[in-house]
């Protein structure tokens, strides 16, 4: 399911950052609640939150897209 790919690769460039939850939820202005709906991949993430993570993470979008080769 891509909302779960999604989903993995910001929680991996996430824990790799060295940012939290909270830390990151509040640094692109959403709530925590929503952020881990979008780790455990029952959310899918809009454009602005897909550029703000990517901003905030000092990474490139395209980093943060799933590849299509990866297996579920």
């Amino acid at each position: 399911m891509e909302t779960d790919k999604w989903g993995r690769r910001i929680r991996a460039f996430r824990k790799l950052k060295g940012f939290t939850q909270e830390g990151l939820a509040k640094d692109i202005g959403i709530s925590v609640s929503v952020l881990g709906e979008i780790e455990r991949g029952t959310r899918l993430p809009s454009e602005r939150i897909l550029r703000d993570v990517a901003n905030s993470l000092g990474i490139s979008k395209e980093e943060l897209t799933p590849d299509s080769k990866e297996t579920p």
